[in-house]
């Protein structure tokens, strides 16, 4: 009653035990093909880990920066914007790793909430009542009259241009471990399991547990069960031709770390612009928003502070220099692995499943 393993000689096999190798078969392939994804995988995420962790620091140092700005040179209004600022950096960093978000609706919704802030603090220091509805009025009146210049633009526009690059790499690594898991769970055909066991179980059958299969049996074998997982070839090299535009695209010009330094100095350069245009903002926010209350004797504006670089240089290089050694080392392994969808029945046929350098192997049929 044998299926698979039917021979002319006796046998010492039955119906339930080749069902016990069709399970057996099934157990070491998917066995075979997670120690194969394993290293690539482990790289994948180790990279993936390096990455946000570098990107952080980076990402910590771009917020100390600015806080720091405003603790130095805007002290009326720095506490209200500690909020702000660091909602801008969450946002960031939440379009870095895929959310739903832009950096342009990140970047304006802090201008939004800082004019508020200018406007009362620095600009009319002698403002007293600052109620919900005239904070809003002049957030919504930011949109319109563009009180920091050029400077809110400019700064989308660095930061778009830096950031995209990090944010498709992210996402490509997270697609990456996507395709390595759902090969690793690929259900092998009835045929296949058959295949399998009649190469690697049926001389058993007849007492031979020694002689293994030959090696072109195992590759023809191997390369039926596994081509589903081969088609990947063509995507996988595409895939790491992108990953390899990516690295490089965001290594040009240290984009990213340039872009997030001077986070800090685009803000700084835009309250001063609001600053020195404030009488002009005062005349339209009061035809827009009204007059709120003003202390007796009205104060005089703030001064205009010159700021100079905020410290911090030591920790931006070492984020900077771990973030780009990281990319050279993972674009270098990378590449080494354009192959592995392509060549792996010949890596499964490796090593202690065939015989190798001896006269005598399995056929399939008998001892050759």
């Amino acid at each position: 009653d044998l299926q698979i393993c039917q021979h002319r000689a006796p046998t010492c096999c039955t119906k339930k035990m080749e069902e016990s190798y069709q399970a057996a078969v099934r157990r070491e392939r998917a066995q075979s093909i997670q120690a194969l994804n394993f290293e690539l995988k482990y790289m994948i995420v180790g990279h993936i880990t390096a990455f946000q962790e570098a990107f952080e620091s980076l990402l910590r140092f771009a917020e100390n920066r600015t806080s720091s700005l405003f603790e130095t040179a805007y002290r009326p209004m720095a506490k209200e914007a500690a909020e702000p600022v660091k909602k801008l950096f969450t946002d960031i960093s939440l379009y870095i790793l895929g959310a739903e978000t832009t950096v342009e609706s990140a970047v304006l919704r802090f201008f939004d909430s800082l004019f508020p802030l200018v406007y009362s603090r620095l600009i009319n220091p002698g403002i007293t009542d600052l109620s919900e509805d005239y904070t809003e009025c002049l957030r919504l009146t930011r949109q319109d009259i563009n009180p920091f210049g050029h400077y809110s633009k400019n700064m989308v526009t660095e930061l778009s241009k830096s950031l995209w690059a990090s944010r498709m790499l992210s996402q490509a690594l997270s697609l990456g471990i996507e395709v390595i898991n759902s090969t690793e769970h690929a259900a092998l055909s009835k045929e296949c399991s058959r295949a399998l066991v009649k190469m690697q179980y049926c001389p058993h059958c007849q007492g031979l547990t020694l002689i293994r299969p030959c090696v072109g049996y195992c590759l023809n074998v191997m390369r039926g069960c596994l081509a589903s997982v081969a088609e990947l070839d063509a995507q996988w090299r595409e895939f790491i031709s992108t990953l390899e535009y990516l690295t490089n695209e965001m290594a040009a010009s240290h984009e990213l770390e340039t872009a997030l330094a001077g986070i800090w100095s685009s803000i700084n350069e835009a309250i001063l612009h609001a600053q020195l245009n404030g009488p002009q903002l005062s005349a339209t926010v009061g035809k827009v928003c009204g007059q709120p209350k003003q202390q007796e004797g009205n104060l005089s504006s703030a001064s205009i502070v010159p700021v100079k670089e905020v410290t911090g240089t030591q920790t931006f290089v070492m984020a900077h220099t771990s973030l780009n050694n990281r990319r050279r080392e993972f674009i270098s392994y990378m590449k080494r692995s354009r192959t592995f969808y392509a060549s792996i029945a010949e890596r499964l046929c490796d090593g202690d499943l065939v015989m190798r350098d001896s006269s005598t192997c399995w056929n399939g049929e008998d001892v050759v």
